[in-house]
């Protein structure tokens, strides 16, 4: 019950996002980006975090709302765009895993070497 209640979560606060978010940006530019993040990503935190729709155990990797956003993107521009405008997109997906695997071992370091203090 726990993984369908995270997917949920994470559903809800994908497609909110994709939907909503260019809109408010679009229409009102860079201010309309930062009322967007203000107003979606401030009550999804709240839905999936705080009440607790995503449960995060103490001993799991912490996978934050911005994945289930990610994969809602891919998937909502593959079903309407179509598969060879994803594909355009997997060198940038690829550079973002490679940061993001440098950024976790740099965090590792940093947290082992904050342990001997």
């Amino acid at each position: 019950m726990k993984f369908l209640r995270s997917t949920i979560g994470y559903m809800i606060a994908g497609m909110i996002v994709m939907s909503v978010w260019g809109a408010f940006g679009n229409a009102y530019g860079i201010i309309g980006g930062y009322f967007a993040a203000f107003i979606i990503i401030g009550p999804m935190w709240f839905m999936n975090h705080y009440v607790g729709l995503i449960k995060q155990d103490n001993d799991a990797a912490f996978v934050d709302m911005g994945l289930g956003i990610a994969i809602a993107g891919i998937f909502r521009d593959g079903f309407l765009l179509g598969l060879d405008k994803v594909a355009t997109s997997f060198p940038t997906l690829a550079l973002v895993a490679i940061g993001a695997a440098i950024g976790g071992f740099v965090a590792a370091k940093i947290e082992e070497d904050m342990e001997k203090d």
